[in-house]
């Protein structure tokens, strides 16, 4: 199924630039392509795309796979007809490439594009990622990559048909593509911290859906208001740990490449006024040899408050690691590594991974790594959300063997 596309919901506090964007030129250079043929691509031809979610994210996205120079925008698809002529009108899409409803996805799948770009609400990624492998379609999905424990293993198992047919599936995490967090995150799996002691997650910013206020007063007896309303719904965006706060959780779990033991925290709705989701987490996850990350978020006005956005540390017997996202990523000890700081991470990270993607395309590359990290992450968020909303202690054991499935009830909607 697919429904209305992803609202512009970039990170938005304190060092997390949301305007000041940079060229991405010299990344979309990086990506020489191969000189071969790959499932019958000529080198350097365009890849053909259908987007999956024509709200600001997705328009946004679309126009940066545009400007790469190796795709072309070929259809569209979304529940709202006004979403799809708006982004239709904006790439040049023939009215009969624009495809509405929930199985407008499944209509577009036939209509000749080569790759599938995926920027709907979290909880249609694992059903359009696996019609879309199933098609025999290149594969390119937003994090996160679902909302519940059976979706991510539909996903984990979308990943591994998409390698067996030869074909491409990359999630879209930024900082998993920035060279400063590539390199510090690779010196501390070489010891650079020595023995870890603990470790801290955190995502404090503001606001971020206050457009979608109106529309979720309505939601519960109005299915289309809801799905404009989807970010403040704990069903379709999996809440804000799941569906935002995973950027943080996504860089703990890469920094200790294993999955925790188990979590527990609080968490709830204290201020935002409207819609379903948390606006609070706190939430502690053990790790093997004891060692703890201490996990917190907030969506309301931090008063000045500092630090603000996207960070996490992890202490050592030799050092520290500081990441920040947007700014600077650092190791200080023993072993002291400067890094560096990349405030246009936003778009700079989507822009390597759109090059990543075409240039696995063109060289039939379909390892596809970014599959196996991106399930673990977003299994960690599930955990943590299971623990607070339950308030006792959650072992991941259990956890990834739950049938527990999120249910949205859409009914009256169109196909």
């Amino acid at each position: 199924m697919t429904v209305t596309g992803k609202t512009d919901e970039r990170p938005s506090a304190g060092s997390v630039s949301r305007r000041g964007f940079l060229a991405g030129a010299s990344m979309a250079a990086a990506a020489v392509i191969a000189p071969q043929t790959a499932r019958g691509y000529q080198a350097n031809s365009k890849v053909r795309i259908g987007l999956a979610g024509c709200g600001g994210r997705g328009a946004w996205i679309a126009e940066l796979f545009q400007q790469h120079g190796g795709y072309e925008v070929a259809a569209v698809a979304d529940y709202f007809q006004d979403r799809v002529d708006r982004c239709g009108e904006k790439f040049g899409i023939a009215p009969s490439r624009r495809f509405s409803g929930l199985k407008g996805y499944e209509r577009m799948l036939d209509s000749g594009i080569d790759a599938l770009v995926i920027e709907s609400p979290p909880y249609f990624h694992p059903g359009q990622a696996a019609a879309g492998v199933a098609a025999g379609k290149h594969v390119y999905v937003a994090k996160p990559i679902a909302v519940d424990v059976p979706g991510c293993m539909s996903i984990e198992e979308s990943g591994r048909k998409a390698t067996e047919k030869g074909l491409c599936f990359l999630v879209d995490f930024q900082t998993r593509a920035d060279q400063f967090y590539i390199e510090a995150i690779r010196r501390v799996h070489e010891g650079a911290l020595g023995d870890f002691a603990f470790g801290e997650s955190t995502y404090h910013a503001g606001i971020p859906w206050a457009g979608q206020a109106e529309a979720a007063k309505e939601a519960a007896t109005n299915s289309e208001a809801r799905l404009r309303a989807w970010g403040v719904d704990q069903v379709l965006s999996g809440d804000i740990i799941t569906e935002q706060n995973i950027h943080t959780l996504d860089v703990a779990s890469w920094i200790m490449d294993k999955p925790p033991v188990c979590a527990f925290g609080t968490g709830g709705r204290k201020v935002r006024g409207y819609g379903n989701c948390w606006d609070t987490f706190s939430v502690t996850f053990q790790y093997p040899d004891n060692v703890g990350i201490a996990f917190s978020s907030r969506q309301f006005n931090g008063h000045g408050s500092q630090p603000e956005g996207i960070r996490n540390r992890m202490f050592g017997t030799k050092g520290v690691l500081e990441t920040a996202y947007g700014g600077d990523v650092l190791i200080r000890g023993e072993n002291f590594y400067r890094g560096g700081s990349s405030p246009a991470i936003y778009k700079d990270g989507a822009v390597a991974n759109i090059a990543t993607f075409h240039k696995s395309i063109q060289a039939g590359d379909s390892t596809n790594p970014t599959v196996a990290p991106s399930v673990r992450s977003n299994l960690v968020t599930i955990l943590g959300r299971t623990a607070a909303y339950r308030g006792e202690v959650v072992y991941w054991e259990n956890l990834v063997k739950s049938t527990e499935k999120l249910e949205a009830d859409l009914r009256g909607l169109k196909s």
